[in-house]
């Protein structure tokens, strides 16, 4: 599996001829969409028209079946919702490969039948920037020792080409918060299950 990251919390990961994207609302914060035709879209909270044709959008709760990739919406609390609110959505997002986890901006606080529902975990694409606009370290570090992957890695934080609404923490104060050291840079991850560790490990995938 390859594992693209674009800034914000816009990812991509291809598998087997299948490409999932991840909250590309990279055209409203003054970035380029990633999305091509016949994609699987995700989207985590609110946001605009997918730019092309895609093969799947997704931004609710439900189960999906698309070309062979199994997605999970679960329901969660936004980072700035009253408690008892459950406008945002968690992915669970198994491949033939790889289960991956994609909390987006959500409350730092998930039950025991969110955890159930999420269940086993080997990557976890985990906003950082904080700032009132998303999960902030703290916040990203209490999912992570409940949902314990194998891999973290961090996304929306202040990065060159990306103009946030609220600005986001840069990526060495939010590892040093976190006490998290990364693993290894890349600018594209390709993880393999079998290469995976069973201690959590953070790894920085540079913004392509």
């Amino acid at each position: 599996m390859d594992i693209q990251f674009y800034g914000a919390n816009c990812f991509s990961f291809a598998t087997r001829g299948v490409r999932v994207v991840v909250d590309d609302n990279l055209s409203d914060l003054g970035a380029k969409s990633v999305t091509k035709p016949g994609d699987i879209l995700l989207f985590t909270g609110a946001h605009g028209n997918p730019p092309v044709e895609t093969k799947i959008t997704v931004d609710g709760p439900g189960e999906y079946e698309v070309s062979d990739v199994s997605i999970y919406g679960i329901a969660a609390r936004g980072h700035m919702e009253e408690a008892g609110t459950h406008n945002a959505t968690m992915y669970k997002v198994l491949t033939r490969e790889l289960n991956i986890f994609i909390p987006g901006h959500i409350y730092p606080e998930l039950s025991d039948e969110q955890l159930e529902a999420i269940g086993i975990v080997d990557i976890m694409l985990v906003p950082v920037g904080g700032n009132g606009y998303t999960l902030d370290p703290i916040g990203a570090l209490k999912i992570i020792k409940k949902v314990e992957p194998k891999i973290v890695i961090p996304s929306h934080y202040d990065t060159n080409g990306i103009t946030y609404p609220m600005p986001q923490q840069d990526l060495a104060h939010a590892l040093h918060e976190m006490s998290m050291e990364p693993k290894e840079t890349t600018s594209k991850l390709r993880a393999k299950a079998l290469e995976l560790s069973d201690v959590t490990q953070l790894i920085v995938v540079e913004k392509s």
